[in-house]
């Protein structure tokens, strides 16, 4: 069953309380083809072809002027708070196909433009792309909850996901810590 605006408003003092720095990861997933999740351990990142095993680099769902993917859109980052609300592994509903799942603020104040960021041992650079959340959100999660996202007051939380290019390749694993990387 998906939550009520009721049950997401009661919700919400809880998912902005997430810690702001040093979460572990969890949901490892790769998108191989559209509407296709396959749940993993470890994902190798790379800044010239993206996550391999994923559609990144063949099916991106934005590209540059000259046609190639955007790389603001390599990696993606659910805040687990929310997931944990929405997504039950048990149901019928699609996994949202986030690269992974963080107990992390995402918030714009927290995580600005161009923050960097450690996992694993990669890094990742917070990208300007903003992740409003697609129809497909709206057909799996309810209409509730894609509104509740959307809401303009809850744009400076990113609630959909934080999305971020591939600055440093390397390998992320189920339990590295995301750590914000200091300016």
């Amino acid at each position: 069953m998906t939550p009520t605006l009721e049950d997401l408003s009661e919700a919400l003092s809880h998912i902005l309380a997430a810690p702001k720095d040093g979460a572990a990861i969890s949901h490892l997933c790769l998108r191989p083809k559209r509407n296709t999740r396959k749940f993993v351990d470890e994902i190798t990142l790379t800044k010239a072809k993206g996550i391999p095993g994923e559609r990144w680099l063949t099916q991106p769902w934005i590209r540059l002027d000259n046609g190639d993917p955007h790389p603001g859109i390599q990696v993606c980052i659910i805040p687990k708070r929310l997931l944990d609300l929405v997504w039950r592994p048990e149901g019928d509903a699609l996994h949202p196909g986030d690269t992974f799942a963080a107990d992390i603020d995402t918030s714009e104040a927290n995580m600005p433009e161009g923050q960097l960021l450690s996992v694993g041992s990669a890094v990742i650079r917070v990208s300007e792309v903003f992740n409003d959340a697609c129809v497909k959100w709206k057909a799996r999660y309810g209409k509730d909850v894609f509104d509740w996202v959307r809401y303009p007051e809850h744009k400076e939380y990113r609630f959909r996901g934080l999305l971020c290019s591939i600055e440093q390749d390397g390998v992320i694993r189920t339990g590295d810590v995301l750590r914000k990387v200091p300016v």
